[in-house]
């Protein structure tokens, strides 16, 4: 029954989420500066290099409308993380008070009584639900948002399938540490806290070394890029300039 009830929920997220490629995709601003280089005066390698003007002098260029942009797209990722806050609680009190945690849990202790693999599984399901729950405010805030600022070209299926890598590395490692947490916590009795929180800083430590590397996202960003060969003299000189100032610093 829980399994039929995930997948048809999985499947109704999918038919939906398949529009937004169409409905928003498109609906980008445009606020790209015109071609060439354009390096100004106080930003330029000079002795007395002052940061703040040269700061100005690039926040100059920009025109009303599109520093308005800028100032409305990075205030509103600050409501963003709130928000993403009060949906991820609203996700896992759903999961909790309509008892599909339970059912997952039940679910996974009749599929093995090996308490570890259990463990694993339940965790496995549950990231898996999180996952597809959360799939509307990710679509919004991480595709559609991205998109209606011009920040991105990826179109619908290709975000999505980033997503899903995402989430074969989260069920492949989540389940895992989940699972030893779980063990940690019904062995070690009243001092379970202690190893628990010791588990999560190197668990945590270890996301933080690693997923810079390796960050889907930067990875497929990396692979769009098409590397051609610079024809301008005056971008060469202002390079060297900078090389030289660098140097001389």
């Amino acid at each position: 029954m829980l399994v039929r009830s995930f997948l048809i929920l999985v499947a109704i997220a999918i038919v939906g989420y398949a529009g937004i490629d169409t409905a928003f995709g498109e609906a980008s601003i445009v606020r790209d500066l015109p071609p060439g280089l354009q390096v100004p005066d106080a930003a330029k390698p000079q002795p007395g290099f002052d940061v703040d003007r040269a700061t100005e002098a690039w926040l100059a260029l920009l025109s009303p409308e599109q520093r308005q942009l800028s100032d409305t797209y990075f205030e509103g990722r600050y409501w963003l993380q709130f928000w993403e806050l009060v949906y991820s609680v609203g996700v896992l009190a759903l999961l909790l008070f309509a008892g599909w945690s339970k059912r997952m849990r039940e679910l996974a202790e009749r599929l093995s009584r090996r308490r570890f693999l259990s463990a694993m599984i339940y965790a496995a399901l549950f990231l898996a639900a999180n996952f597809v729950l959360s799939l509307p405010f990710l679509a919004y805030a991480r595709f559609w948002r991205e998109h209606q600022y011009g920040l991105s070209n990826l179109s619908f299926p290709g975000w999505l399938r980033e997503q899903l890598i995402g989430l074969a590395v989260t069920l492949f490692i989540g389940s895992v540490v989940l699972a030893l947490l779980s063990t940690a916590i019904r062995r070690t009795g009243a001092r379970w806290w202690v190893w628990a929180t010791g588990l999560a800083f190197v668990v945590t430590l270890f996301l933080d070394l690693v997923e810079p590397v390796f960050d889907r996202s930067s990875v497929a960003a990396v692979r769009r890029i098409r590397i051609h060969p610079v024809e301008s003299d005056a971008f060469h000189n202002d390079a060297d300039e900078l090389a030289d100032f660098r140097f001389a610093g």
